[in-house]
């Protein structure tokens, strides 16, 4: 097992379960300080794991965040999950839904039919009854192009890093961007050109988080060892790396040490120069804003810092930035959690208490009457959307709206 040194800081205040969202919508969950610094004291790597509620966590992180004390309880509970998932066994299904990339590869091809596909209440049925992924629960469509093919002027190789020119931006674009939403990495390189940036989109794998979230840590290990690989280069030229799925940048920041326990300088160095878009934008580019010339948005929207970007430390820096957009009226989410927590919701034996999690904020948005949400995380998105029924935007698409840039409607495989 890694090391999880600050589970002695626990004492008992059950704070974390008092905030944890899965505990208040499940008795089945004793809680995160149960599951985690409590029954850690006892956990020995050769012996059987026997409880089973390790595995009701979604990883959320809510309990590390308003620990008192310190305590690291998400990577305790993160890790303890992994062990319990191998010794009992990690389904197809999870070996599945942990590669989104190698999913759109292979879907790619035929990205329109499997797209219909499914859309087709049958064929979610059948994949409900078969690997065990909720009917109900939002698929993205898979995009007939990648980012990279779009964009393959920007892709650079490592030896030519060193010869960028100033103000360059390594884009580090994850699975969404690169294979279900091209859209958004496009307008991010388009909004940082705006602002005088170069950008350039380095080699790259996928992060490694679904593979983590489900317990294949070794190969979650694999994709980070590559990542770190194929971006030193860039870290070395001094260019920073930016991000647009929170969570990506989150295992870039933090999960790829603290959680695969993969120390060294240069996973030290990966971690400094990932920034989320926006807080790069607020915190290194503030003097830049004002070029984007924002024209006035009139419209009423509801804002959900997804538990990842609660997980960097930041604040809410797209908040921040978008409140400078004349006319937005932008109300802020008064929840914790959407539920849906990566890959936690597509399971049918976890969709019902994911739901449960997010109805308050679901009711807190239809009751809100707004036009739109807007929210960091794509799987948030795209859970939100399909619970709410109203468009779900990254913040980066709103300031395209307010800049001119056309924006299409987001449309989701509901089930």
């Amino acid at each position: 097992m890694i090391p999880l040194p600050t589970i002695d800081a626990c004492l008992k205040c059950n704070i974390c379960t008092a905030a944890c969202p899965v505990a208040a919508v499940s008795d089945a969950f004793p809680g995160p300080k149960a599951v985690g610094p409590q029954a850690q004291r006892f956990r020995h790597p050769r012996l059987q794991l026997s409880e089973r509620s390790i595995a009701l966590c979604s990883g959320c992180g809510v309990c590390s965040r308003v620990c008192p004390h310190g305590v690291a309880v998400a990577d305790v509970n993160i890790v303890a999950k992994a062990h319990y998932a191998q010794q009992s066994g990690v389904p197809l299904r999870d070996h599945i839904i942990s590669r989104p990339a190698t999913l759109a590869r292979l879907a790619r091809p035929l990205a329109g039919l499997a797209n219909l596909s499914l859309r087709l209440r049958p064929i979610r049925q059948t994949m409900e009854l078969l690997l065990g992924v909720a009917s109900e629960a939002p698929l993205p469509p898979f995009a007939p192009r990648t980012l990279r093919r779009q964009l393959a002027d920007r892709c650079v190789i490592a030896d030519r890093i060193p010869r960028l020119p100033a103000d360059t931006i390594a884009y580090f674009h994850g699975c969404s961007s690169q294979h279900y939403e091209p859209h958004i990495g496009i307008m991010t390189v388009h909004l940082l050109e705006q602002l005088g940036f170069n950008v350039v989109l380095p080699p790259q794998t996928c992060c490694g988080l679904p593979l983590q979230s489900n317990g294949l840590l070794d190969a979650a290990r694999r994709y980070a060892r590559k990542n770190a690989g194929s971006l030193a280069p860039v870290i070395e030229a001094g260019i920073p790396i930016v991000g647009t799925s929170t969570s990506c940048t989150l295992a870039l920041k933090h999960d790829y040490r603290s959680i695969l326990d993969l120390r060294s300088e240069t996973f030290d160095a990966l971690a400094e120069s990932t920034f989320d878009l926006f807080e790069f934008l607020l915190w290194r580019a503030s003097d830049r804003l004002p070029r984007l010339e924002c024209q006035a948005l009139s419209a009423r929207a509801l804002y959900h810092p997804p538990c990842q970007l609660r997980l960097h430390g930041v604040g809410t820096p797209a908040l921040e930035v978008l409140q400078h957009i004349p006319g937005l009226e932008i109300l802020v989410s008064e929840h914790e959690c959407c539920g849906v927590a990566g890959t936690y919701g597509l399971k049918r034996e976890r969709y019902d208490t994911a739901r449960q999690v997010g109805s308050p904020l679901f009711q807190q948005a239809q009751s809100a009457e707004v036009d739109f949400l807007i929210t960091d995380s794509e799987t948030c998105r795209w859970w939100l959307n399909a619970h709410t029924g109203l468009p779900a935007y990254h913040p980066v698409e709103v300031i395209a709206m307010a800049i001119g840039l056309q924006v299409p409607c987001p449309t989701r495989n509901a089930p």
